[in-house]
């Protein structure tokens, strides 16, 4: 089934980044389209797509479950097949979307398939399970990988990730008081957008150094 890409940035950027949504949101949703142009407007190509169930949920206009981790991994596997980009790939996405870019990044970084990966709010683990770490893989990986992360994620807080024993190549950047989606508390002074634009400008500078 092709996979029906949401595309911004000049053509001929730097760099492209492939990315995939959340378990509850689809690509258009208004963060996905906030960190997306965003890193348009600083000149990379950036493609968006769904994965099956998310499509399903649009045309049939009801509430569907994520698929298996197995078609949700092929469906990955699929865009990037389907893009195939001129310019330097990287693969990550939003929640789920980054932790199924991550199980495939080492895999195709040494293929010279994609050149890095990018996580936006990793899920370390389960709401309320934190003993069910999803951190094995990002252990023993070797490709470079960005993970920003609030601060206050509850799938992975500031006071938890740094006893996981993450991998070298990998690169933690906390945004202040985030959650989740980095939405911060009123009382921190600061603003969702300016989490965001924080989101933005870590993300930017990973490309910088990994496509440049």
């Amino acid at each position: 089934m092709p996979v029906e890409f949401i595309s911004s940035g000049p053509v001929h950027a730097a760099g492209s980044l492939l990315l995939a949504h959340g378990a509850g949101v689809e690509a258009l949703s208004p963060f996905m389209e906030f960190i997306a142009n965003g890193l348009s407007d600083r000149d990379w190509r950036v493609h968006r797509f769904d994965f099956p169930y998310m499509v399903k949920r649009r045309l049939k206009g009801r509430t569907s479950p994520p698929d298996r981790p197995d078609v949700l991994l092929g469906a990955f596997r699929d865009a990037i097949d389907q893009l195939k980009p001129v310019q330097p790939l990287v693969i990550g996405g939003k929640s789920m979307g980054g932790r199924i870019a991550s199980l495939l990044l080492d895999e195709l970084h040494d293929i010279s398939a994609v050149a890095a990966g990018v996580c936006l709010g990793y899920p370390f683990h389960p709401l309320g399970k934190p003993a069910q770490l999803r951190t094995q893989h990002l252990v023993e990986m070797t490709a470079p990988c960005l993970i920003v992360q609030g601060e206050r994620d509850a799938m992975g807080r500031v006071e938890e990730v740094p006893g996981y024993g993450l991998s070298s190549a990998v690169r933690l950047q906390w945004i202040p008081d985030g959650d989740h989606s980095f939405t911060p508390r009123k009382r921190s002074g600061r603003s969702e957008e300016q989490n965001l634009e924080l989101v933005i400008d870590h993300v930017h500078k990973f490309l910088q150094s990994v496509c440049c």
